[in-house]
């Protein structure tokens, strides 16, 4: 399974939100200049994110966006699912949706990788990876 550039940049932009003071409305523009992602992808990335509640929008000359919710409640995976869609490896990784219940030889292989995916990416926040990357900024290194 590939992550597409959809939910790198969404998590990249997300993580440029968390990182500004707690309130504060940010333009595509800014998060395009500060990031290297096109402001033109970033608006049609914010349409799904919009839609589901992890972004918020003021139009106007100090309209911005900024989370939707506290960063604490925005995981990887609600952030995946809303611009990739579902996380299953393959169309059949959940029994409800194995036309094979009971017969597929690989199913319990491909319902573990499911929960293995969901269970990574939704036990890590926004806010988790805010403190990874202050945490990065405060290593020190020495050869």
């Amino acid at each position: 399974m590939r992550i597409s550039t959809k939910g790198r940049y969404s998590l990249e932009a997300l993580l440029y939100m968390a990182l500004l003071p707690e309130g504060t409305y940010t333009s595509t523009r800014a998060i395009a200049e500060n990031t290297g992602i096109s402001d033109g992808y970033l608006e049609q990335l914010f349409i799904p994110l919009r839609k589901a509640g992890i972004v918020q929008g003021i139009r106007g000359p100090q309209g911005g966006y900024l989370p939707g919710r506290a960063v604490e409640n925005i995981t990887v995976g609600d952030v995946l699912r809303a611009v990739e869609g579902p996380l299953e490896p393959v169309a059949c990784a959940t029994e409800d949706t194995c036309p094979m219940k009971g017969t597929c030889i690989s199913t319990h292989t491909w319902s573990d990788l499911y929960h293995e995916i969901t269970d990574c990416v939704d036990n890590v926040s926004i806010s988790d990876l805010a403190a990874a990357y202050y945490a990065m900024d405060k290593q020190e290194y020495a050869i």
